[in-house]
């Protein structure tokens, strides 16, 4: 069986199946911005690239929904794996806030575990 596709849906800030029924929802933070009080990024904000030469975007992943017509066929990983290739390919890091992505993704994929914002770093924002 061929993977589902997964969309990169970047106005709603979201990874989606073509159906639009699974997804997986995330912000964009600038750790220096966020500093000053304004770290989240809208899609009207600066690209990545646009983005301080030092600083490393974060992806906070809010939220994975399969519904319940669909569980069982590994959409939720599809979509997680999409959103980690999407950060790993920006050079982004990952807060993973997503119960379903920190408790069941991560501990099955430790691979990308290296993409995993620093504990203490989060507390500062």
């Amino acid at each position: 069986m061929e993977p589902p596709a997964i969309v990169w849906n970047e106005n709603m800030q979201r990874f989606e199946t073509e159906d639009k029924a699974a997804f997986l929802e995330y912000r964009l933070i600038c750790p220096a911005a966020a500093a000053e009080g304004k770290g989240e990024v809208s899609a009207e904000s600066p690209s990545v690239e646009e983005e301080g030469k030092g600083d490393r975007m974060v992806m906070d992943m809010l939220h994975t929904y399969v519904p319940r017509s669909k569980r069982g066929m590994g959409l939720a990983k599809h979509l997680c794996v999409a959103a980690f290739s999407h950060a790993q390919s920006r050079s982004m890091l990952v807060i993973p806030t997503c119960s379903y992505i920190s408790d069941t993704f991560l501990p099955q994929n430790p691979s990308w575990n290296p993409l995993v914002y620093n504990e203490e770093l989060r507390s500062s924002m």
